[in-house]
């Protein structure tokens, strides 16, 4: 067996606690991207012909104009939930 001194002894240490550190980091990696895939399956697509369509009538969202997300209407006002945008209908 060899001499283990101090410096030996901090080296593998260092080593030790790197691979630990390494080994942590990959496994939190791999954890996000299934996270991030079972996001994008399960993500709905928005039917923007629908939302975006003129017989929509009295209904109280509609899409934005500006950025494309969800409006809502207080009295004769829409308001978009995204950015801000609105207009007196």
């Amino acid at each position: 067996m060899d001499d283990l001194n101090r410096r030996a002894f901090l080296r593998r240490a260092g080593f030790a606690f790197a691979g630990v550190v390494g080994a942590a980091s990959f496994a939190a990696a791999q954890q996000q991207e299934e996270e991030k895939k079972e996001d994008e399956e399960t993500q709905e697509e928005i039917d923007y012909d629908a939302l975006f369509a003129e017989d929509a009538g009295d209904e109280d969202t509609r899409a934005c104009p500006q950025c494309g997300a969800l409006m809502y209407r207080q009295g004769r006002t829409w308001t978009c939930e995204n950015c801000g945008y609105s207009y007196v209908e």
